[in-house]
This record gives structure tokens, C-alpha cells and sequence, in this order.
């Protein structure tokens, strides 16, 4: 059980990491849509759409995990 618990800090730096990608990337899709660069607005609007899905994911599939593994 020692080994879930900093499982589970590690997985919250991964998270926090994924979230500030995404500000990056919001930064970023704002500087090439007032540009007018179609190509990278649209990559940087997948970048953010992609790190904020797995900044979101990653804690709810521990969670899930966790709670499974409680309920054995």
C-alpha cells in the first residue's frame, strides 16, 4: 500500500505538469488566432484539448483504480 500512495503523488505532478501544457497551449492558440496562422491554431487548439483531457484523466483512472482495489 505504500508504493499506491506515492503512485499517487507522482500521478498528481503528472497532472499538474499536463494542466500547465495546456495554459501553454491556450497561450499559444490566442497568439496564432490573432495572427491569423490557421494551421497552428488549429494544432494548438488539439495540444490544449489533448494535455487537459489527460490532465483530467489521469486522476479519475486512479481513483477508479484505487476504488476497485478497496472494494477486493
Amino acid at each position: 500500500m505504500e508504493n499506491l500512495m506515492g503512485t499517487g503523488n507522482w500521478l498528481g505532478i503528472f497532472s499538474t505538469a499536463f494542466i500547465i501544457l495546456c495554459f501553454y497551449f491556450t497561450l499559444s492558440f490566442f497568439q496564432h488566432l490573432k495572427q491569423g496562422d490557421a494551421r497552428l491554431t488549429r494544432q494548438s487548439k488539439l495540444g490544449a484539448v489533448i494535455c487537459l483531457a489527460i490532465s483530467l484523466l489521469i486522476p479519475a483512472m486512479y481513483n477508479l483504480y484505487m476504488f476497485n482495489e478497496m472494494m477486493k
